[in-house]
């Protein structure tokens, strides 16, 4: 399973990071994913990153500000989130990448982990 933790509040222009740990399954093979979903909205793609860690791929809305990294000796993925915007607020989770696949289409994705609520206020 995959647990998400690291979440919480914080103001506009704070910084958040983010853990993804995966146990019970193979992780390090695997690309892997983070998505978010904000109340009332459906859930969206954030950022994925390659088995390796040597590619990585992020939402528009998103880039130059999160950064997704990993360590497979720790069975983690992480999620640098800086300069937060309260249009961040959401439940942020992980999921595993399905035959090398780490783009933004969450039906290739499986193993979804319990998601972290991240706040920003204003």
């Amino acid at each position: 399973q995959l647990q998400a933790s690291g979440g919480g509040l914080v103001q506009a222009g704070g910084s958040l990071r983010l853990s993804c740990e995966a146990s019970g399954l193979t992780f390090s093979s695997y690309p892997m994913g983070w998505f978010r979903q904000a109340p009332g909205k459906e859930r969206e793609f954030v950022a994925g990153i390659t088995w390796n860690g040597g590619r990585t791929y992020y939402a528009d809305f998103v880039k130059g500000r999160f950064t997704i990294s990993r360590d497979n000796a720790k069975n983690t993925v992480y999620l640098q989130m800086n300069s937060l915007k309260p249009e961040d607020t959401a439940v942020y989770s992980c999921a595993r990448g399905l035959l090398s696949y780490y783009g933004s289409d969450a039906s290739r994705y499986d193993s979804w982990g319990q998601g972290t609520l991240v706040t920003v206020s204003s």
